[in-house]
């Protein structure tokens, strides 16, 4: 089964990077990177002289669901080929070579790419054999080479692994969600009135209590309440919640009524129904 029967219905985000594999070993390995690619919204897959030909079955399970991608790919018999119709090329390149190019992090790759595609031009990215990488052949024909700044001692990807550092740089280069945000499903977060508002009620309660008697001590207290509650962002259904829990304390205590001794002398004496001590 091929994607034309089943799988994700992708297409290309704008002008997107080309991302181009030379001479890929494993079709597992390109079904791999269509499913990497797609989480980064790469379209443009392009295989130059995959050992095993092309198309391969295993290619399309390997994918999980990025089927379109693999369905949409030209096959080439060189790079110059694969290449020719593109404006720029980077190149990834896992261990030093004795190249005089600019060198690029991932992040500095993905931040150039969007560049580029920006102005209108055809970009695309080489990623080398599973086994050697690009050789210096496949690396003079980029502008620029892509190093991942990862643990020197261990710096070990797969093929779609390294594809989808890349996809994710590309992401992200233009994605504007905030680094840190606060999940509020279906609350929002409160407003200083509202904060100030249940902070009043709770000192009310507080002081109507006896917890804040000591007078010496009260404003500190006041204030290390404050800060509790300002320290973060707190919702407005947390507000309300708290608002509860304030007032059902207070109800209940009040509903509470003061026992006189001789009620509690008889609560704790034994009942008629219990079996007296020692049975």
């Amino acid at each position: 089964m091929t994607g034309r029967e089943h799988g994700a219905d992708l297409a290309p985000i704008g002008n997107s990077t080309v991302v181009v594999l030379v001479r890929p070993q494993l079709a597992d390995n390109i079904g791999a990177v269509a499913r990497a690619m797609a989480n980064g919204g790469l379209f443009h897959l392009r295989l130059v002289a995959p050992r095993d030909g092309w198309p391969q079955e295993k290619a399309w399970r390997m994918a999980s669901g990025a089927d379109r991608i693999l369905d949409a790919l030209s096959v080439h018999d060189t790079l110059a080929d694969a290449i020719a119709d593109l404006h720029h090329v980077l190149a990834t390149c896992p261990r030093p070579r004795h190249i005089i190019k600019p060198v690029l992090t991932a992040r500095g790759g993905g931040a150039e790419l969007r560049a580029i595609c920006r102005r209108g031009l055809r970009a695309g990215i080489l990623f080398g054999p599973e086994r050697a990488g690009l050789d210096n052949d496949d690396m003079a024909q980029a502008d620029a080479l892509i190093r991942y700044p990862l643990n020197p001692a261990f710096m070990s990807l797969n093929l779609s692994q390294a594809v989808m550092v890349m996809a994710y740089e590309w992401w992200i280069a233009e994605d504007d969600t905030a680094p840190r945000e606060l999940m509020t499903n279906e609350t929002a977060i409160a407003t200083k009135g509202e904060l100030e508002n249940f902070l009043g009620h709770l000192t009310t309660r507080l002081d109507e209590c006896g917890f804040l008697r000591n007078a010496a001590k009260r404003p500190s207290m006041v204030r290390n309440i404050r800060h509790f509650f300002q320290r973060g962002e707190v919702t407005e259904q947390e507000l309300r919640t708290l608002h509860g829990i304030v007032t059902e304390l207070v109800t209940a205590r009040h509903e509470r009524a003061p026992r006189s001794g001789a009620r509690q002398a008889q609560d704790l004496a034994p009942s008629a129904h219990q079996d007296p001590p020692g049975t």
